[in-house]
Order: structure tokens, then sequence, then C-alpha cells
């Protein structure tokens, strides 16, 4: 049994992940700051199944606040850090930048000193496919060149990647970074297009469909996900023959869809049409997603398992179940 640290424990992966975690027998010290980002009381209904539980712990911390983190990393003695928080979106970038400053680069500064301190034995982090920016390439390989991004959350998440490699380079510190592509399922984010466009359908009102529906995700549903994330924090970097400790994959499931397609399945999951409000693609934004996971596939043995319907479906049947609609 293994004792792990959960930053972002009350979102969406990290609320999934930490329940996955306690279900093989580990403790979970679960971080988050609760912020107002999106719907505070989606993740205090997280929060409360995760404290339900006595191999949990939670502390609510702010990443950027050093002191706190250094006490939390020194009471806390754990082995391995899944560090998930963040501040996240990309069109959010645009309006309020000295938040994404805050938390993932001073705030990974401090897990990175944390990590680095408290003798943990592996670090695995989030990255994001919004570091490939304006790649046309596709699939998008952890192979190439990723100094072009197009948002500054995009900038922050590539900037993560190269203080990580700094500090297993200087310090021997195992780290693997996880670049995510578009995760999606229960209990999921409000800010994310399958939410927004399921709340707005039931409410009757219309969709924003950007780039007049000329996009594609590589939509990856939440449990595959998980599986993909243990999968690499079991896998600890090596350091023998004077290698670097450091990693970086992709996870995602390797099939982008059309976002008009998943609209068409969440017109059926949800028994009704959508409303269709046809706009311009967003700055920051691009129109395809696709990951390249054959190194995650190759190291860890991750395949991704749920076709779209299959997700959108189970997504739909929570989404009622919780707002009772």
């Amino acid at each position: 049994m293994s004792r792990y640290l959960v930053t972002g424990a009350a979102g969406f992966i990290g609320f999934h992940l930490s329940r996955r975690l306690m279900e093989r027998g580990e403790t979970v010290v679960g971080l988050d700051n609760l912020n107002d980002y999106y719907d505070v009381s989606l993740k205090q209904a997280r929060l409360e199944i995760l404290n339900s539980e006595s191999a949990f712990e939670f502390q609510q911390l702010e990443l950027a606040d050093r002191d706190a983190i250094a006490t939390l990393f020194d009471q806390q003695k754990v082995d391995v850090v899944i560090h998930l928080a963040a501040q996240a979106g990309v069109r959010y970038s645009l309006e309020n930048p000295a938040a994404y400053i805050d938390s993932n680069l001073v705030g990974f500064g401090n897990i990175l000193e944390g990590c680095r301190y408290g003798g943990v034995k592996h670090l695995v982090y989030a990255s994001s496919s919004s570091v490939y920016g304006s790649n046309k390439k596709t699939p998008f390989s952890v192979e190439d060149n990723v100094d072009h991004p197009i948002s500054l959350y995009a900038a922050t998440k590539k900037a993560n990647e190269l203080m990580a490699h700094t500090y297993s380079h200087l310090y021997q510190l195992p780290t693997t970074g996880l670049r995510f592509f578009t995760v999606y399922g229960p209990w999921g984010r409000p800010d994310m297009a399958l939410f927004k466009f399921t709340k707005a359908i039931l409410d009757g009102r219309p969709i924003d469909v950007y780039n007049h529906g000329k996009m594609r995700r590589d939509f990856t549903y939440i449990d595959d996900i998980i599986e993909g994330v243990i999968r690499t924090a079991d896998k600890i970097p090596a350091d023998d023959n004077n290698r670097t400790p450091y990693s970086v994959y992709n996870i995602g499931n390797n099939q982008p869809e059309d976002l008009m397609e998943m609209i068409h399945l969440l017109e059926g999951a949800l028994g009704q049409v959508a409303q269709k409000k046809m706009l311009p693609m967003q700055p920051g934004d691009v129109p395809e997603t696709f990951a390249d996971i054959k190194s995650l596939s190759r190291d860890t043995g991750f395949r991704p398992q749920t076709p779209l319907a299959t997700g959108i479906s189970k997504f739909v049947e929570w989404y009622r179940e919780f707002y009772n609609v």
C-alpha cells in the first residue's frame, strides 16, 4: 500500500482517480482550493463522496502558497504525487492570465520543490494536448516540436514539461507528463462542450458550435483516462545509465471524432434535437486534436476501450440523475 498525493482531488479527473486508487487499497491525500472557476457545489459533491472513505484525507490549499505546500509535504510523507490541479481552460486564459501564472507556473514550482525535498518516488503531472498549438501534422506525436503555443494555458503546460525535465535532470526526480486529450464522462467539467451542450439542449437553448462545426476532437472517456494514469504512475522512469528519469506521453482515444457526430450522438442520448448557433473559430482554439499513443501503449499497455456513443450515454445517464432532469 502506498500513500498518494492527488492535487485537484475535487476536480473531474482527480475525483475519479482518487476513488480508483482507494479501490485498490491505496491511501490518498487530496488537495484542492475549491475555486469558483466552475460550480463549486459540483466540486463539493465529489468531495463529499471522497470524504466518506477512511483512506482519504482532504487538504484545502492554494498551490501558489509556498509555505503551505512545503508544510504539506513535510507532514504527509507521500510516496507518489499525481498533480492534476491547475487553472484550466483555453478561453479563460485570454481573460485572466494571472490565474494561470499563479497556479500553473508558481504552483507547479512549489510542487516540484515539495517532491524534491520530500523524497517522492514519482511525480506524474497533467500536461495538455494544447501544447501542440497550431501544429498541422496529425496524429500529434510526442516527438513533434511544441514551441508554438497559441494560448497562455498551452504555454504554461509546455513550461511545466520543461520545469519537470530540469528537476529530473538536476535532482534525479522521476517525472512523467501526460498530455490529456478532451476528457469526458460522468462528473465532468461544466466548462467542457459535452456538459454545456447537454445543459443547453435540456434547457431549450441553442448550443454554440464553433468553426461552423468543422472541428474534430480525440474524445477520451474518463475510465480509460484513469486506467492510463494509474498505469503511468506505476511505471517509474528509469534513472540508470545516466539517463534523465523523465517521460512525456499523449493520453487520448487515438480516434478523433467530428464535433457534429458528437452532437448527433448526444441528441440521440437525450432524445432531443439541438438548436445550433454556428459561430467562427475562437481565439486560442484548434480545428483538430488527434493523439498518437504508441509510446504510452508500448510502455504501459494502455488501450482505450470506450466508444464515444457509450461514453456519451453514460454521461447523460449521470447528468439526468445528478440534476434530476
